[in-house]
């Protein structure tokens, strides 16, 4: 084996004074105080009667800052016994205990409102910013004043007998909670913990985490929502209320996936060579091999649904992995088929040109897969694993991991808005290039300086989103 004397002369020791592992905690609690996020969450915690020696939305921010850094347990929290002397005394794993502990419906609906008042005051600030706020781009074309909320369930394996854990439709076992996120700002707005065999289409569900989710957004931004939903959301009663929430004050549009029938198929059949025509991509460029064709005409199952509702079906090639689940109509016709069903109507959206075309409500509906993302990013920020035997301590668990995904969307959107590769990097990779920074803590002339080490490639941008956090405004 070769020898390449790397290591000649190198000893190591654990005798290391002043040095900070993992400095980027001070970018997240620097956010969470100036937000006011870390002085709101302390009295929706107080108990009557009760008087910690450490203050409990401390211990809240302190668990989210705790599970951005990685953290996949409440014992984690020792991380940040490593920053007291930057960061002051941090909590214990018991005082977090105790803390997720306070989970119950009454304190969980007073933190939602601290949420909602941070994230008001977090958009104003958004909307300074010299890129503004982040409307969407769909096939080329800008969704400006118009907020979309994707919703999505997910699975969390138990792997040993927790309250709540139960067999999941995918033969697992776990939980099974569902969510909603903000694809505008990739925050997530609300989230429901649920026991592994709930259902995927529980209207009570989707219309209860829909409810937290928009009371999440603020007043001045509520005029214009789409909605978008998969499959298992397209039920009557859920469409039924989304097209509720419509107002004259406010515009609520959502597409849904559609269970397909062979009613649907017929319908299908029914559908000339010349109806079709090629989709195209997110950036609106022309898809080779598929093609999507407006429906509502031939649908008839259209009869027994709400009025001005629109159907869009889509073709594709299958692939080798969806050969098995084709339909005998798919097999004989080669194509597979996708449907879905959405109130966006003739004359499309307001302000959108061509947004009444079936190719945009097709690639529209299609972005709603950036929610995996998103589901991806919530399983890196603490949903891998629920830490507690307890159900009120994981519905704790699951609130701190919001927050802790609004903490990361935040700190990207107003201190990393122009850092090209850091500005949409995933939790991993902020972990890893921004979270993990080393640093050293000196002390002169009363001062306490977190020195980053100037060979370190994001030391800049470390820099830059600090001093950027510093300046925020305070909360009105």
């Amino acid at each position: 084996m070769q020898d390449t004397r790397w290591d000649h002369a190198l000893r190591v020791t654990g005798e290391g004074e002043g040095l900070v592992g993992h400095a980027g905690a001070v970018l997240l609690r620097k956010l969470a105080d100036r937000a006011g996020l870390t002085a709101g969450l302390g009295p929706a915690l107080a108990r009557s009667g009760r008087f910690p020696l450490v203050d409990r939305g401390m211990a809240l921010v302190s668990t989210a800052v705790a599970i951005v850094l990685g953290a996949t347990s409440m014992n984690d929290i020792s991380l940040l016994d490593h920053h007291a002397a930057v960061l002051g005394a941090g909590p214990s794993d018991t005082t977090v205990r105790r803390t997720l502990e306070l989970a119950d419906s009454r304190t969980l609906d007073k933190i939602a409102r601290v949420r909602a008042r941070v994230r008001e005051h977090m958009w104003s600030l958004i909307c300074a910013r010299p890129a503004g706020f982040p409307w969407l781009r769909v096939a080329g074309k800008l969704l400006e004043g118009w907020l979309v909320i994707d919703m999505d369930a997910t699975l969390v394996t138990a792997h040993s007998d927790k309250e709540g854990a139960a067999p999941t439709f995918k033969k697992g076992y776990g939980f099974h909670p569902l969510g909603t996120w903000l694809a505008n700002t990739t925050e997530s707005l609300a989230m429901l913990l649920r026991p592994g065999n709930a259902g995927s289409n529980t209207v009570a569900d989707h219309i209860a985490v829909l409810a937290a989710a928009i009371r999440q957004i603020p007043a001045a931004f509520r005029s214009r929502l789409l909605v978008r939903v998969d499959g298992a959301g397209a039920t009557h009663e859920l469409i039924e209320h989304l097209l509720s929430l419509a107002t004259r004050r406010r515009t609520v549009l959502f597409t849904a996936g559609w269970m397909i029938t062979d009613a649907d198929e017929q319908a299908i059949k029914l559908l000339p060579a010349a109806a079709w025509q090629a989709a195209v991509d997110q950036d609106g460029t022309v898809q080779q091999g598929r093609h999507v064709a407006e429906i509502t005409h031939l649908m008839s199952r259209a009869a027994g649904w709400p009025q001005d509702l629109r159907w869009i079906v889509r073709r594709t090639r299958p692939s080798r992995r969806q050969l098995k689940k084709l339909t005998a109509f798919e097999r004989a016709t080669g194509w597979r088929y996708a449907i879905i069903c959405t109130n966006i109507p003739a004359a499309g959206i307001g302000g959108v040109p061509g947004s009444h075309h079936a190719q945009f409500l097709d690639v529209l509906h299609r972005s709603h897969a950036t929610v995996e993302d998103r589901v991806r990013t919530s399983k890196a920020l603490g949903l891998r694993n629920l830490p507690s035997k307890t159900w009120t301590v994981n519905c704790g668990w699951v609130l701190a991991s919001n927050i802790a995904a609004d903490l990361s969307a935040w700190c990207r959107l107003l201190g990393l808005y122009d850092q090209d590769d850091l500005k949409d990097a995933e939790p991993e990779t902020l972990r890893y290039r921004l979270w993990a920074l080393p640093a050293r803590l000196v002390r002169h002339a009363r001062t306490r300086v977190l020195k980053i080490s100037r060979t370190w490639p994001w030391t800049q941008a470390f820099l830059v989103c600090w001093q950027r956090l510093c300046a925020l405004p305070a909360p009105a």
